[in-house]
């Protein structure tokens, strides 16, 4: 199952998609044109022009359309929303990036990671070691331009005085709430520990709000709702981005990598304190914690070792109670959209897309 959107009572959010699509393509086309024009380096709108074309779900474009609608904004969506969709992807390019960086990802999305391309490039030139110094410094700094450049088509998307003064502080609050997020994670990074509220925090920030909420609130707030309507779209986006990021733990460590387009060792690898992993150290034998412990965040894993913390995470039943949790997760999202003030069409399209962003395989 994809995240595909489709077009329902009015709301052609394939056609919405397409139109991100295209203003993302057409100012990185010309960030590239600008960069020719003053003899500067175009690997840089190239290298992010390649990253955002190899595929990725739009979801926060989707959802910024979707609380446009669920507000009552006007059909067909205004240009200036749309580019604001268009810059939330552009900040999630940012997020994914330096995600990598830190990760020590290899692909994203099938493709070899940002640091990994530059780093590859430039591998007979320099030694190995440079060549992946390079590779990250580049990284970096195309993750930098993904931020500069989601600010500028925020201010360049035409919208009025009052539209911008609701719209940043709510901006504001998701750059903060992922970063605070992807701290947690790094910090909690190889703490091997039976700590499911602590992993649950990470979601709430890194995935939750930044992912659902905001994107809903900021479709929102360009059409100026009411509280309330703040307060009940949270009321679907949380548990639901909290049981998109466990389907994601699950396929980070259970997925096939040609569905995902990334290794199933990398969270592994990387030692994540995801909830999948505290359920595990929870429910395991002692014999079976000490034999995971040395496996997680080790570096060099083996497929055959991953196989090994495979059968120790299936035998605790983690992956069963990491199922439980997001199909109650769906439900609590399902029973809030159905008391929410919502449009009719927004309901739909809202429910259907958390039926795909929940048992997606990809």
């Amino acid at each position: 199952m994809t995240l595909a959107p489709t077009a329902t009572g009015g709301i052609d959010l394939p056609g919405a998609r397409d139109r991100v699509e295209t203003i993302l393509t057409q100012f990185l086309d010309r960030k590239q044109a600008d960069a020719e024009a003053h003899n500067l380096p175009t690997e840089i709108p190239l290298a992010l022009r390649d990253f955002l074309s190899a595929g990725g779900k739009r979801l926060r474009p989707v959802l910024c359309v979707l609380g446009w609608h669920a507000a009552g904004g006007t059909t067909p969506v205004p240009a200036s929303v749309l580019q604001v969709a268009a810059a939330l992807e552009m900040f999630h390019a940012f997020c994914l990036v330096h995600d990598d960086v830190m990760d020590d990802s290899t692909t994203r999305r099938g493709k070899p990671s940002v640091h990994r391309m530059f780093a590859d490039r430039h591998a007979q030139r320099r030694s190995r070691q440079a060549a992946d110094r390079f590779g990250t410094s580049a990284a970096i700094l195309v993750g930098d331009f993904a931020l500069a450049w989601s600010d500028e088509l925020i201010h360049t998307a035409g919208l009025t005085p009052a539209q911008l003064a609701r719209l940043l502080p709510v901006l504001d609050a998701m750059r903060s709430e992922v970063l605070y997020g992807q701290y947690l994670d790094v910090a909690a990074g190889g703490q091997f520990t039976d700590d499911v509220e602590r992993a649950r925090a990470i979601i709430r920030y890194k995935t939750a709000k930044y992912t659902c909420e905001r994107p809903l609130h900021i479709g929102a707030v360009l059409a100026g709702p009411p509280r309330l309507l703040l307060d009940s779209l949270s009321a679907y986006a949380l548990p639901l981005g909290e049981a998109f990021q466990l389907r994601d733990d699950l396929l980070g460590v259970f997925g096939d990598p040609e569905a995902t387009g990334k290794s199933r060792l990398d969270d592994l690898r990387e030692g994540k304190h995801t909830v999948l992993i505290a359920l595990t150290l929870q429910h395991a034998s002692r014999a079976q914690g000490d034999q995971l412990r040395p496996l997680l965040g080790c570096p060099a894993l083996t497929e055959e070792q991953a196989d090994v913390a495979r059968h120790i995470i299936t035998a605790a039943h983690a992956p069963d109670r990491v199922k439980a949790i997001i199909r109650e997760r769906y439900g609590q999202a399902l029973a809030a959209l159905e008391a929410a003030p919502l449009p009719t069409a927004a309901r739909e399209q809202l429910s259907a897309l958390a039926g795909r962003a929940v048992w997606r395989t990809t």
